[in-house]
This record gives C-alpha cells, structure tokens and sequence, in this order.
C-alpha cells in the first residue's frame, strides 16, 4: 500500500510540471489531426481504387 500512495504522490508531483497547451493551442492541434488523417485516408483510398483496378485489368 505504501508503494501505491508514493506512486500517487509522485505522479501528481510530475503532473505539476507538465506545461498543458492553451485552449487555442488544443483546438488548432486537433483540427490539423483531422486534416493530417482525412488526407491520409482519401490518399490511400485513391491508390487502393487504383491498384484495385489494375488489378481487375490484369487478370
């Protein structure tokens, strides 16, 4: 039990310097994952409906 209570105290310690970004910051950081993941997603779409196709031609 004391091992648990010192790991609390020690993480709530480490939790003190952790410098949180602003509420601005955290919006635009999660509009940009957004952005980042939905061209990712469109971009490998494409190259799957390309290989996919050529694929069909192929055989």
């Amino acid at each position: 039990m004391e091992r648990l209570s010192r790991y609390l105290r020690d993480t709530v310690a480490e939790m003190k310097h952790v410098k949180w970004p602003t509420t601005s910051q955290a919006a635009t950081y999660t509009v940009l994952v957004v952005v980042i993941s939905a061209v990712v997603a469109l971009t490998l779409s494409g190259f799957d409906y390309l290989f996919t196709n050529l694929l069909e031609v192929a055989i």
